[in-house]
């Protein structure tokens, strides 16, 4: 059986340059893609909107979000570490990533000496990939460790705004990998809080606390995303794309899609196909 799906490099302000000089349309991956940038700016498309962050920060795009990055110098310096790696690489760890870029994909930091340990953790990965024979149990520990420091970070960085018990973190966690599963199914609230053995009060309560959105608005949203990236990059009709989704009904599914984005899908497919082309 082949190994997961691996790969490190580095964005320079050379690379950066070659970047800017050819087409650079919004585009899926089939895998996951982390970024520790502690040089330069980006321009990124995800999430159907752009934002634009200076280093240091990280950036996780999950497999097939509709994304497109712009890297580019700050006072003539560029330097993002760019790690491609398939779901099964840390499957364990690659849905925690996940759950705390759930509603956004980008996180600055402000802790030099946090970050900087960071960077040494990228360093120590670039040199294991480039020996003869690579040891993949090493990259993926290594892996972990960033993952777990950015967590780490991340934590710190939202104390504040985050103030809920370490037991409704992992039910929140819990529910997204049971959403991520499940999110196509025709569903509501009830089927969630039945899997994860709680009341639907309860589980309406750690949404609101962590995202400030009720169960029902998160799977909404997911759907919502995923309905983005079918009206963006197939040839399914609206009425395939809201089955496939557990929308019974074009009508009704249109609806939800206005609702939520303030356009059709039939009109935001259009607007998607004059951007890209």
């Amino acid at each position: 059986m082949a190994d997961p799906y691996f790969k490190i490099f580095r964005v320079t302000a050379r690379e950066a340059a070659e970047i800017a000089s050819t087409p650079n349309e919004p585009h899926v991956h089939e895998f996951e893609e982390l970024l520790v940038a502690s040089e330069g700016q980006i321009e990124h498309f995800i999430d159907f909107k752009a934002v634009s962050f200076k280093a240091p920060f990280i950036s996780f795009i999950t497999m097939g979000k509709v994304h497109r990055i712009k890297p580019m110098t700050l006072d003539n310096k560029c330097s993002i570490w760019v790690i491609c790696f398939s779901s099964d690489f840390i499957p364990e760890t690659t849905y925690q990533l996940y759950s705390y870029y759930h509603d956004h994909a980008n996180l600055e930091f402000k802790d030099d000496k946090s970050f900087s340990r960071m960077l040494v953790i990228a360093e120590m990965i670039k040199e294991e990939m480039q020996n003869a024979n690579p040891k993949l149990a090493v990259v993926r520990d290594l892996l972990k460790t960033l993952v777990t420091m950015i967590e780490a970070e991340e934590e710190k960085n939202f104390v504040q705004e985050r103030l809920y018990p370490k037991t409704q973190n992992t039910t929140f966690k819990n529910f997204l990998k049971i959403l991520e599963e499940n999110f196509r199914r025709p569903e509501g609230v009830s089927f969630y809080s039945e899997k994860l053995f709680m009341s639907t009060r309860n589980l309406n309560l750690i949404c609101q606390n962590i995202l400030n959105k009720s169960v029902s608005e998160i799977v909404e949203t997911r759907k919502i995303i995923e309905a983005k990236n079918l009206l963006a990059y197939s040839d399914k009709t609206i009425s395939e794309i809201g089955f496939e989704l557990g929308y019974n009904e074009k009508t009704y599914f249109t609806s939800v899609f206005k609702k939520v984005t303030g356009t059709t899908p039939t009109g935001f497919r259009d607007e998607m196909r004059r951007l890209i082309s």
